[in-house]
């Protein structure tokens, strides 16, 4: 298809509580007045970005996956962001891409913020997650990943159409997350989602959302900021492939490899 529909939801985030905001979401969808495509929740939806893991950690066989499988097929939506899991011994900061038909992959984020300590509760990723949907290819990440362009970068030319980061970004650094996404844009010339939260947080840090959809000119097709919104995009594939032939940077890219990097 030649369409992509994405929602992004950005919501203010009960600290700590799963099941207020299992509940708030689950209304969010239900209500929504585009039904269908992707939905996409902020990183850590389910907690806010917490490092009680002891607490909040569950299994992949845990209430907030099964939540995922039920709404995503009641509403049949393929349903993301990210949450608090506990595997193998370690804990993990996972995306899940749920698909309705109750099928899923998971990304384990790569680059823990150790700014506020993630890196001393959470192991870290090193696999790459580039889901398809008619035809579509969205390359996921999750926050603090952002900030780091070569993890991004397309390793081949239109490896992926799109990037997602789930995040709970503070406001106090907003300039750096509005500037990075329009950047990764520019420089993969995808679309680029980026999903935040509102609110205050259970530490008193206060997140602006500014949930950005970005075409692969850097043009900002949406953001909000400061408040709750839902917004539904109409990703076009016929614009995507207009400016890569227009404009054929890929063609002159360095070439490169990642270490520590499972394919």
């Amino acid at each position: 298809m030649s369409t992509l529909q994405i929602t992004t939801i950005q919501s203010t985030l009960f600290w700590e509580d799963k099941q207020a905001n299992l509940n708030m979401f689950e209304d969010k969808i239900k209500g929504l007045q585009h039904k269908g495509g992707v939905v996409i929740l902020p990183e850590m939806f389910s907690t806010g970005f917490s490092m009680n893991t002891t607490d909040l950690a569950e299994t992949m066989d845990g209430n907030t996956l099964h939540w995922m499988k039920r709404v995503s097929k009641e509403n049949n939506i393929i349903l993301t962001g990210s949450a608090i899991i506990s595997e193998d011994n370690q804990f993990f900061n996972r995306l899940i891409w749920m698909l309705p038909n109750q099928t899923f992959g998971f990304y384990d984020k790569r680059h823990l913020f150790a700014y506020a300590g993630e890196n001393q509760f959470y192991s870290s990723g090193n696999k790459r997650l580039i889901a398809s949907v008619n035809g579509w290819k969205l390359n996921l990440n999750i926050c603090y990943d952002l900030r780091f362009p070569v993890w991004a970068r397309q390793q081949q030319e239109n490896e992926y159409d799109v990037l997602v980061y789930v995040a709970n970004w503070p406001e106090k650094r907003n300039h750096a997350w509005k500037s990075l996404l329009t950047a990764r844009a520019i420089e993969n010339q995808c679309y680029v989602v980026g999903v935040n939260r509102v609110g205050v947080d259970g530490k008193g840090i206060n997140y602006s959302g500014d949930t950005m959809v970005v075409d692969p000119l850097g043009v900002v097709l949406y953001h909000k900021e400061n408040e709750e919104d839902i917004f539904t995009a109409l990703l076009q594939k016929e614009t995507l492939q207009s400016i890569r032939q227009q404009f054929p940077f890929a063609k002159d890219a360095d070439g490169f490899t990642l270490s520590n990097f499972d394919e």
